[in-house]
Formats: structure tokens, sequence, C-alpha cells
């Protein structure tokens, strides 16, 4: 299950607290512009209008091949492919102090493009600067042991 975009500022400023799989409704040019590697999450994150879900601000370039395209929005909102149940879980979460909802990666399953969404909750300074302290011990551990 190739991975085509992942969202990784998301894991370094919020603690994922839980994950779920949504569709992602897309046009064609789209699926093979994504299929093609290009699609950015950075910045994107879920909202909730009436009784849908949608992806905003994620990135899809045009895809090359395709001709010109009058009027194509690379950052048009897209919307998500999940059940009423799930959408009202997340909205509950949504309004829960300090939960947020963000999209972490981009892959396929099947012949389908699905998104992994987390509920999250924003890290302090201080437990960001920890998560780059730890990291970079580990890195000078390899370092190291590698000689």
């Amino acid at each position: 299950m190739p991975t085509y975009a992942t969202n990784k500022r998301a894991r370094f400023d919020y603690d994922i607290l839980e994950t779920l799989e949504a569709g992602l409704e897309l046009t064609g040019q789209e699926v093979k512009s994504i299929r093609g590697g290009h699609m950015q999450l950075k910045g994107s994150h879920v909202t909730f209008h009436g009784d849908e879900a949608f992806l905003i601000n994620a990135h899809v370039s045009a895809y090359k091949h395709a001709g010109p395209l009058p009027g194509y929005d690379p950052e048009r909102s897209r919307r998500l492919l999940l059940r009423h149940k799930q959408i009202d879980y997340l909205r509950g979460k949504r309004q829960e102090r300090g939960l947020t909802v963000v999209p972490l990666s981009v892959y396929t399953k099947g012949p389908n493009i699905k998104v992994a969404i987390g509920v999250a909750q924003g890290k302090k300074k201080f437990d960001k600067r920890a998560a780059i302290k730890k990291r970079e011990h580990k890195r000078e551990v390899r370092r190291i042991m590698k000689g």
C-alpha cells in the first residue's frame, strides 16, 4: 500500500490520540496526479459543514498530461467519504477543548485513495523541544554506533 503524501508537521505539532480512515472524493485527473506523487498535506485540516466532512488546503497539482484546465483550483475543498456515525463522532471530538482533526497521510487501499485522519491534541512548546532533543540523541547514538 504505497503512501503518496504524509503530514510530518502534524505528528510534530500534535499528539495523535486516535486515527480513522476516510475515502476522498476526487476528479479523475486529481487521482492521476496523486498517484504521480503530486500532493501535499502541509497546512491542511478537516472541517465540517452540515452532515459532511471536508479536507481543506490540501494541495493537488494539476495533472501535467491533462492539457489546459481552466478554472482548476489545486487547493479546493475535497469531501471526505465517511459514515454519518463517524462524522458525528469526529464533530463531537472537535467540540472538546483542545482537540482537532488533522489529516496524517494519503495512500491507496486496493483501487481507492484513502486519507488517514487523526484526532489530535496540540503539543506545548516544551513537548516539542523534548521531541527534538530525543531525535537528536537518537541520531547521535546511531552515528557513534556506525563508527
